[in-house]
């Protein structure tokens, strides 16, 4: 008896190689599949304005990419004795305006320079549900915010935007990035985590319309893929202990499980190979010996320091410098 709905994964147009560059947008799910990646030595670039939950403002993180968007005081304003953008997640804020958008724009300008000879772009969108400052915040009438940090909801006009809103925006968004860099190929999810605070009758509809919105998407564009994270989860891994314990966000067993479906569908074959021989260092890096002393842990060392060291000279691509100083004799 079968206990799982099986879900037919149609594998991409191309498959993914470590020597692609992979860059990743989107939401906090965004950033658990994008940091896997990254453990796993892919040549990865995420969220360069920070988590980013709508399409307007995943839109507007990737033409402030490509128009070489360069911030200034203007951009900031002070709130929580912090200053804070609009446009970016609270990572960037910071005390000191200055350093603020010292940070701000060298992301923009290392994330520029990684799009432009990209291979893969993901976005992963989260809601529907786009926040506009009311006229209560002088000189930002109707300007489309990113993140709230925090301020008085009055401050905010909520809205859910339309599929064909979303549709319309993403795909002036995707014609762009094509003609900043022509080889530039798109995966499309839809986060599986539930904005619940929204409410789950207005959750479930925020949700449908990014599906349906990504879906035409996919059609547009032959250069796109539609992974079916959000499906894997809510409808395969449908029991609550595959939740953190907000009963919210998926756990570390359903993120892996997603990425095994992603490494198993979408990377080719010599690279999901060495992606099972990149993981195993890796996880030997992070041992932590109780008697560093004893034979059996210098042992240890050895071994994963000619596993790494093979891997290193035979893909002098990946980088095990790390891994290589932690097992060196």
């Amino acid at each position: 008896m079968n206990f799982l709905i099986n879900i037919d994964i149609k594998k991409p147009f191309r498959s993914i190689s470590y020597r692609d560059k992979i860059m990743l947008t989107g939401s906090c799910f965004t950033e658990h599949i994008g940091q896997a990646l990254k453990d796993l030595k892919f040549s990865v670039y995420q969220n360069p304005h920070g988590i980013l939950f709508d399409p307007a403002s995943v839109c507007r993180s990737l033409h402030d990419l490509v128009q070489e968007r360069e911030y200034d005081e203007r951009d900031l304003f002070m709130l929580n004795e912090t200053w804070n953008s609009w446009h970016h997640h609270s990572r960037f804020s910071n005390t000191d305006a200055s350093e603020a958008l010292l940070h701000i724009n060298k992301t923009l300008k290392e994330a520029r320079a990684f799009l432009a000879k990209a291979d893969w772009l993901v976005i992963t969108l989260g809601s529907s549900f786009s926040y506009r400052l009311t006229d209560l915040v002088a000189g930002h009438l109707g300007e489309p915010v990113a993140n709230c940090h925090r301020a008085p909801a009055q401050w905010f006009q909520k809205h859910m935007l339309s599929t064909q809103e979303t549709v319309h925006l993403m795909e002036q968004c995707c014609r762009e990035m094509l003609a900043f860099n022509p080889d530039l190929n798109f995966i499309f999810t839809v986060s599986p985590v539930r904005h619940i605070r929204d409410g789950v009758v207005e959750n479930n509809r925020s949700k449908g319309r990014l599906l349906e919105a990504v879906h035409q998407l996919n059609e547009m564009f032959p250069q796109s893929y539609y992974f079916p994270a959000y499906e894997l989860v809510i409808d395969v891994l449908r029991d609550y202990r595959f939740y953190d314990i907000d009963l919210v966000h998926p756990n570390y067993a359903a993120t892996d499980y997603v990425l095994e479906q992603f490494t198993n569908n979408c990377l080719e074959e010599e690279s999901r190979t060495l992606s099972e021989d990149v993981r195993k260092i890796v996880i030997a890096r992070k041992h932590r010996a109780f008697q560093p002393s004893t034979n059996a842990h210098r042992q240890f060392l050895t071994a994963h320091y000619e596993k790494a060291k093979l891997l290193q000279e035979k893909y002098p691509y990946l980088d095990f410098s790390e891994e290589l100083d932690y097992f060196a004799p």
